[in-house]
């Protein structure tokens, strides 16, 4: 059997297909099940955060590994299979556990070294024992990353770098200023009471908050929350727990609102944001124009008409002003006046001015990734000029002013998956929303970087890296030499046979042997045997640590006759007791 993972992130996907695929509480426990119900997988975990679903199995075949697992998720997923496909990542063994011993140390995270993932791969472990998904192999497997996350934190610097999501969201919604300075004094309303917002609640008490209101669907679990701010005694804060009925009024007092639920659907839409800022500055609220991810999203702002012609800076043909005449047509921002025409061009010229015309240099590796794009301007740019007899220039328009956005009143930081707040309140005038989607890009600049920046911290993900590098090579090494202890344990097994038969045949053959002659002559005999045992069964298990060491077992098998029967039954025996253990 062999360690397999299948799974996508914000590293190998958009956000928004992040959000679609994320896996509820419930579909996260019928995932494990059917996925030790099919063919090739013996265990079974699911690794399911704010940006990465991850399935976790111990399968006998690769190539049908892959297969069943990426149709497993696809189909609890709701994604299609041929949809979700190109953003899925496989880790085979060795290359799994340095993934997830990677993951367990922050190095995969949107924020590299944050240590709120080691909380999420101990629930996804507990998640699996309790249903007994999770055998030899994935407890191990997951124990183990929780000891080599741990030792990462203690033993390096990483949580210089390892601020938490909440934190980073917290450092969006202030703007580059001081995050204490902006939240002193601020009243804040955390939607929800998991361990995400229970976090958020304490990161905002300590950031200096003046209140903090927590709403949840159990209002025992908000109180609970709320209670244990109160008394806390490092902060001054005063929290109190609320319904969640009352999320609408209490969000219009709120200067700062972090939602992170387990909810299917929105839990704050624009309409709600919208009737909340109204509520504070008693004005109307519009849309206004910006970036998504920015805080802010494109408005339906249309551009001034184009005053003049472009020029032909960086065109690949010799254009030649043209005076006006009955065959200029506009179209669409452009202008058929060009002195070229198509006759006798080749296909990589007209490609050029075609890529030009639309104001972009040309591009192999996008071009091969939008094929159907760059054909459709082409035979549109031939079209045209097959009309006109001419090239198209770009009509190149005045830029145009976008409107000042006001500085916001109310701050959103949604962090769960899918998302808890209409991301149409990007566009809402006094409002500034920063989501899971805006972090992604906030952060992408770092994480994309394979090379870490010089510094303190570059040192100590390099420390981290090399720790990961050790642990790995340590746990394969540990069940490489797992892998022979069933066979180890089968040749004594037989070896105690073999004594207990010669000792009965020397009974028949001296009836009269006293017990203490017979207790000495025995354990003379086990004496020898285990002797002989003893050498070959360390060296093999030395021999089979090593990589390539897999062999040796067959060996063992080989040599000394075992039953491949009662060398299962052992192995089997080891995963039932492991998959029975349950939660620790």
């Amino acid at each position: 059997m062999s360690l397999l993972v299948v799974g996508l992130s914000h590293r190998s996907a958009p956000v928004s297909v992040l959000e679609r695929a994320s896996l509820s509480p419930d579909a996260r426990c019928k995932l494990l099940q059917d996925t030790v119900a099919a063919e090739p997988a013996a265990e079974a975990a699911v690794l399911a955060t704010c940006n990465r679903i991850e399935l976790y199995a111990d399968v006998d075949k690769f190539h049908a590994g892959v297969a069943e697992l990426s149709t497993l998720l696809a189909q609890h997923s709701g994604v299609g299979l041929e949809e979700l496909t190109p953003y899925l990542y496989v880790h085979y063994e060795d290359r799994a556990v340095h993934h997830l011993f990677s993951v367990a140390c922050g190095l995969d995270s949107m924020v590299v070294g944050e240590g709120q993932i080691l909380g999420q791969i101990k629930d996804s472990l507990a998640r699996a024992q309790e249903l007994h998904t999770a055998g030899r192999l994935l407890n191990d497997l997951f124990q183990q990353a929780l000891r080599v996350g741990k030792r990462a934190h203690s033993e390096t610097g990483i949580d210089r770098a390892g601020q938490s999501l909440v934190t980073f969201g917290l450092e969006q919604l202030a703007a580059g200023r001081d995050v204490a300075g902006w939240a002193r004094g601020k009243r804040a309303l955390v939607i929800g009471a998991g361990s995400m917002s229970s976090l958020a609640a304490a990161t905002l008490a300590r950031v200096g908050v003046a209140e903090i209101v927590v709403a949840n669907r159990t209002f025992d679990r908000a109180e609970r929350l709320a209670r244990i701010l109160t008394d806390a005694g490092d902060t001054d804060v005063v929290a109190r727990a609320v319904s969640m009925e009352s999320v609408a009024e209490e969000l219009t007092r709120a200067d700062v609102a972090v939602s992170c639920t387990g909810a299917t659907g929105l839990v704050l839409t624009a309409e709600a944001v919208a009737t909340a800022v109204e509520g504070r500055t008693g004005t109307p609220v519009a849309p206004t124009g910006g970036t998504v991810g920015a805080g802010t999203a494109p408005a339906d702002v249309r551009p001034l008409p184009p005053t003049s012609v472009g020029t032909d800076d960086g065109c690949p043909l010799d254009l030649s002003a043209v005076p006006q005449s009955g065959f200029a047509v506009q179209q669409s921002g452009f202008s058929v006046m060009g002195e070229a025409a198509v006759a006798g061009m080749d296909a990589a010229r007209l490609e050029q001015h075609a890529a030009w015309a639309a104001g972009t240099a040309v591009d192999r590796r996008e071009a091969a990734r939008r094929p159907d794009a760059d054909s459709g301007l082409i035979t549109a740019l031939a079209a045209t000029a097959a009309t006109v007899g001419r090239i198209p220039e770009l009509r190149r328009p005045e830029p145009v002013a976008v409107p000042v956005r006001p500085e916001p009143v109310l701050f959103l930081l949604d962090l769960a998956m899918p998302r808890d707040v209409d991301a149409a309140a990007h566009r809402l005038a006094g409002v500034r929303l920063v989501d899971i989607e805006s972090l992604a890009e906030a952060s992408a600049p770092a994480s994309d970087k394979r090379t870490p920046s010089a510094g303190p911290m570059a040192a100590d993900v390099d420390q981290v890296r090399r720790i990961v590098g050790d642990e790995v090579a340590a746990f394969g090494a540990a069940q490489r030499a797992a892998h022979i202890t069933p066979t180890v344990v089968a040749l004594r097994a037989m070896a105690a046979d073999v004594v207990a038969s010669e000792i009965a045949r020397l009974d028949g053959r001296l009836p009269g042997l006293d017990d203490k002659h017979r207790a000495e002559i025995t354990q003379t005999v086990r004496r020898v045997v285990d002797k002989l045992l003893h050498a070959p069964t360390v060296r093999v298990k030395q021999l089979a640590a090593e990589p390539g060491g897999a062999g040796y077992a067959d060996a063992l098998r080989t040599l000394f006759d075992l039953d491949q029967e009662t060398v299962a039954s052992v192995s089997r025996a080891e995963d039932s007791t492991e998959k029975n253990r349950g939660p620790r």
